[in-house]
């Protein structure tokens, strides 16, 4: 039965600022076939299903789906099967994502890792050899000298005459 949401229109400027979403994503994802805004002259006016559409496709791009990936799923939309078969499809997907997700999470855990031992132990074999080349020594070495040669000031630069 429809609700009176059902018979609701959007502009292009109601639904990005909704969605946080640009214009000019809007209109690529109506020129993939997406999204089909009727028209008012050069107007796009969205229409509820559009904005349900809208919400599915930046949910799933944020989610790491393509746009085909995306495009599959609502293509299978059946309001008649209360959309069973859309769902059945799109949770295989997202569980599939998820474990996607979790080893990509754990790649990039690990390669942080890595890179964190890779600087500790170049900075204690700095710290051995070379200190002055050590992050911040510059600023370091600097506050040294004031400190333990409070009379020397240097001279500003002079311009020859």
């Amino acid at each position: 039965m429809p609700t009176a949401d059902d018979h609701r229109t959007y502009s292009i400027r109601h639904l990005c600022r909704e969605f946080g979403a640009t214009a000019r994503a809007l209109r690529f994802y109506e020129d993939k076939g997406l999204l089909t805004p009727a028209r008012k002259g050069q107007t796009r006016v969205y229409d509820a299903r559009d904005r349900a559409r809208l919400k599915l496709i930046l949910r799933g791009r944020r989610i790491g789906f393509t746009l085909q990936e995306i495009q599959e799923m609502l293509d299978l939309y059946d309001r008649k099967d209360h959309n069973a078969h859309q769902m059945a499809v799109a949770l295989r997907r997202h569980r599939a994502q998820i474990e996607a997700l979790k080893q990509q999470r754990d790649d990039i855990e690990g390669a942080i890792q890595t890179a964190e031992d890779a600087c500790a132990w170049m900075e204690q074999k700095l710290g051995e050899y070379r200190p002055d080349l050590l992050p911040g020594a510059e600023e370091y070495a600097s506050l040294l000298r004031e400190r333990l040669n409070p009379d020397h000031h240097p001279q500003p630069f002079k311009a020859r005459a």
